[in-house]
């Protein structure tokens, strides 16, 4: 049984979806004028493994994350780089999509933009305005705050406290200051789209409740995001939203913790700024998977160089596993007689997988989920030790447990991405560079040794130093 901790409750829940054979999820996405930074991978990467968990345990999921592709940020760049908003979108989309893929986050079912549903904004706009939640001054249109008596509830904020204490822009437009935008004005230079405003354009949080409501219905079971969401933009979306249809938005609310840098939030001015294909330079997508995975989600969560390394090295204990299964199915099938096998040890594959998914139902335990699959990487590597001629249905078995909960679920290891590679040239070439490492270290030139070391790391080829020397496997 399946509880997540539900922010609109505040309190753990038992996962009971609308529709007991189909999930449907809304994953607030990029605004796309930059590229996503490494705070922003850890939802992305958290909301993936969700759905990931999700459809082990059997379900259908509909996923759609939104691309703002109207904002201020969006106009502001373009402007600086003198080039069309369109143009700029357009750049940023492609990147995020390459990010994500190198992240191995699970494309979404739909990727609605904001521009290819003024129609759906405009009118729920209408709709506001006819039921009275709406105002229009001059041509922009703000949204009633207080004909809404339930704003604040999923942030826990009071409106008073909000009014008298809140740093808010000051609009002489507004009724009230806590009042945001749903619709602007048009300004010399920027886009707009024809509305019964006049021209104009769409505020960032009634965006996200037309593509919502487009995609996957009026009422739906997950709406994520990062805690830096929940107010005002997640609060605005259920005012809005529920205004509209007179209908609950949504019924689980999930959270991501923020993502700090050497213990200070992460801020351009401070220089601590990374872009998730910054790190990914320097880190494969499965050990900031592992990284992100060690941490309760909704937690914040320290990063730092260190960490990373500690999670990288972490997973080679798994990894190794894996390219041993690989290497003993692939030698097992091509030496064995056929009608002969080996000897299949006792192993209790059931009460892993039980373990594991007893982590995932409480609230997403991430960090026990890990744990059980090095406690299970620790049991396998015993029993092969201790064991002759294992049979390969074993290594089978072995290989699907990690599949279905390390690779399917958590994205940890890539049974594909793993194998040695097989091309001569490749290898000969590695092993030459191996080679004039040997003969550096050998001078002395630990520089040398560790710049090829290092430089073949970049390129996805990690060297492993043992007693009876250096191997290789390549992992990109």
């Amino acid at each position: 049984m399946l509880k997540l901790y539900n922010t609109l409750t505040k309190k753990v829940e038992e996962f009971i979806p609308i529709d007991p054979n189909e999930v449907k999820i809304y994953m607030c996405g990029p605004t796309v004028y930059d590229y996503f930074h490494i705070g922003n991978a850890r939802s992305f990467v958290m909301a993936d493994m969700v759905r990931r968990y999700l459809e082990y345990k059997g379900y259908k999921v509909k996923f759609v994350m939104n691309l703002t592709d109207v904002d201020d940020k969006i106009i502001k760049k373009a402007n600086e780089e003198k080039r069309k908003p369109s143009e700029v979108t357009n750049d940023y989309i492609n990147a995020f999509f390459d990010d994500i893929t190198k992240l191995k986050i699970k494309k979404a079912n739909v990727y609605p933009k904001a521009t290819e549903h003024m129609s759906e904004i405009i009118d729920l706009i209408k709709k506001l305005e006819d039921k009275k939640f709406a105002y229009n001054k001059d041509g922009n249109v703000f949204y009633d705050v207080k004909h809404f008596s339930e704003y604040g509830k999923l942030s826990g904020k009071n409106i008073e406290d909000l009014e008298s204490g809140a740093r808010i822009e000051i609009n002489e437009e507004k009724s009230n200051p806590l009042d945001f935008a749903l619709w602007k004005k048009a300004k010399d230079g920027e886009p707009y789209w024809e509305s019964p405003w006049g021209k104009g354009r769409p505020g960032w949080h009634i965006e996200c409740s037309a593509m919502s409501c487009k995609h996957l219905g009026e009422t739906f079971d997950i709406h994520a995001g990062g805690n830096d969401l929940i107010f005002p933009h997640h609060e605005n979306e259920i005012a809005q939203s529920e205004a509209a249809t007179g209908k609950p938005f949504v019924k689980y609310w999930l959270h991501f913790g923020f993502l700090n840098i050497n213990e200070e939030k992460m801020s351009k001015s401070l220089g601590n700024f990374f872009t998730a294909r910054d790190v990914l330079k320097r880190y494969s997508a499965e050990a900031i998977r592992m990284f992100f995975a060690q941490a309760y989600y909704r937690g914040p969560l320290n990063f730092t160089d260190d960490l990373l390394t500690g999670a990288e090295k972490g997973l080679e204990k798994i990894t190794n596993l894996v390219d041993k299964v690989n290497d003993e199915i692939k030698k097992n099938n091509s030496r064995l007689p056929a009608g002969r096998q080996g000897v299949k040890p006792e192993f209790d594959f059931k009460s892993f997988y039980q373990r594991f998914e007893e982590a995932m139902d409480e609230d997403l335990n991430t960090s026990q989920a890990v744990a059980v699959i090095f406690d299970f990487a620790k049991e396998v590597n015993r029993i092969i030790a201790s064991s002759e001629n294992v049979d390969v249905n074993l290594y089978n078995d072995v290989k699907t447990f990690l599949t279905k909960t390390a690779e399917n679920v958590l994205g940890i290891v890539d049974f594909n991405k793993t194998i040695a590679g097989d091309d001569k040239l490749v290898g000969e070439l590695v092993e030459l560079l191996m080679k004039l490492r040997t003969e550096a270290k050998q001078n002395k030139n630990y520089q040398l040794s560790d710049t090829i070391r290092d430089r073949l790391k970049e390129l996805g080829v990690v060297l492993q130093d043992g007693k009876e020397g250096t191997n290789y496997k390549i992992v990109r």
